[in-house]
């Protein structure tokens, strides 16, 4: 749910990029970082693990407009993908405004794939949100590593995660393919649910 920061003006979103471990989710944060401009980005922190991280930063993005008066802050999350950090997903989940799934377009890692979406799922269903309310997260999703030699078609990535339509991107996230078109899509879909759900007011 967003958060609205009265002191600052600001009204705070939270989207998580999710999906099965090293498919890209941090690389794709990794390139966000890099490209923004300085001066509208906050540092790019990490929290390690023995295997992967959870990386997470703030932006001010510069041509979305404001909500009544209030500039928009993002706050990006990757969650780290191996099964063994299903807590530290369920924590990273906790509060949030949209999703972007990173799946991997390596053949092999197609169960992997639906593994995470199903974790997601369960997540999102323990964590006490009304089905209604699991419906209306505004999702993205993006078919990454499209630059190997064999991919999983397009069509069968669609048909097994993404049935209902949402916005779908290909992407090649290490060359930056793909990348930004995700994330705009994403903070446009959250700002245009913010008028059906009340955002709550920070602590000063």
């Amino acid at each position: 749910m967003a958060l609205i920061n009265h002191r600052a003006r600001e009204v705070h979103f939270k989207i998580v990029y999710y999906g099965p471990g090293l498919g890209g989710k941090t690389t794709n944060l990794k390139f966000l970082h890099d490209h923004l401009p300085p001066e509208r980005r906050g540092r790019l922190l990490s929290i390690a693990t023995d295997h992967e991280r959870t990386l997470f930063f703030d932006f001010l993005p510069i041509d979305l407009g404001q909500v009544n008066g209030f500039t928009t802050r993002f706050h990006l999350y990757t969650v780290p993908g191996q099964i063994y950090y299903r807590l530290s997903r369920r924590a990273v989940l906790q509060g949030v405004d949209g999703l972007v799934f990173v799946a991997d377009s390596h053949p092999a890692r197609e169960q992997a794939n639906r593994e995470s979406l199903a974790d997601l799922a369960e997540h999102l269903r323990t964590m006490g949100l009304a089905p209604a309310r699991i419906e209306r997260i505004p999702r993205v999703f993006q078919w990454n590593k499209r630059d190997l030699a064999v991919t999983l078609p397009v069509e069968r990535l669609r048909a097994a995660l993404n049935p209902g339509g949402a916005p779908e991107f290909e992407a090649v996230a290490r060359e930056g393919k793909g990348v930004s078109e995700t994330l705009r899509t994403a903070c446009k879909a959250v700002l245009a649910r913010l008028s059906s759900e009340p955002a709550t007011a920070a602590r000063p």
